[in-house]
């Protein structure tokens, strides 16, 4: 039983809000301050900290116990990808590996940006975007060509897309938007 207790106690300590970007995202998920009211052994009585979890401390590292880190490795990002019809410039369907993103089951938005499965020098990009860790299929801009993200640019509603090229003066930013309903574009600088 003490066993127990402490296995309880550990799995409570490491999903502190110094690790994870469920503090970057409005909404439900966001931890409050205690109460004076609490009761000592309410989850929200204490507000335990933590170093970052081995493993955790980069993109695309797995998501371990906090479903609101980024996780380039979830399940359902190769699902959306298999969804996808094939490359209209190869014909060939789209590796499901991410080049980049911010993939999070907890942001009202986030996105993943994929390549053409092709050898060709410069594969097509395209840009998943993805509403509380499912895939938007349909009702999204074009999302081809993009290559990075801009993560100064990007909130828990927000995407900041990158295109960067062989010609700096092309080089550009284009932020969408959860507004609620759907994806919105909402911004696009120039380089």
């Amino acid at each position: 039983m003490a066993a127990v207790a402490a296995v309880a106690v550990l799995a409570l300590a490491g999903c502190g809000s110094g690790d994870s970007t469920a503090s970057k995202t409005p909404g439900p998920l966001a931890s409050t301050p205690p109460t004076s009211g609490s009761e000592p052994n309410s989850p929200s009585a204490s507000t335990p900290t933590s170093s970052p979890r081995p493993g955790a401390d980069g993109p695309g590292a797995p998501a371990a116990d906090d479903p609101c880190e980024t996780n380039l490795a979830a399940p359902e990002i190769s699902r959306a990808v298999a969804t996808l019809p094939r490359d209209p410039r190869s014909n060939q369907g789209w590796n499901p590996e991410p080049l980049a993103g911010n993939y999070n089951e907890c942001a009202q938005l986030s996105v993943v940006i994929v390549k053409a499965n092709t050898n060709a020098d410069n594969p097509n990009t395209r840009a998943l975007l993805f509403h509380r860790g499912k895939f938007i299929p349909t009702g999204v801009p074009d999302t081809y060509g993009f290559n990075g993200l801009d993560s100064a640019a990007t909130t828990g509603d927000t995407v900041a897309l990158e295109y960067a090229g062989s010609v700096p003066e092309l080089d550009s930013v284009v932020r969408f938007r959860w507004n609620g309903s759907g994806v919105e574009l909402i911004g696009n600088t120039g380089g």
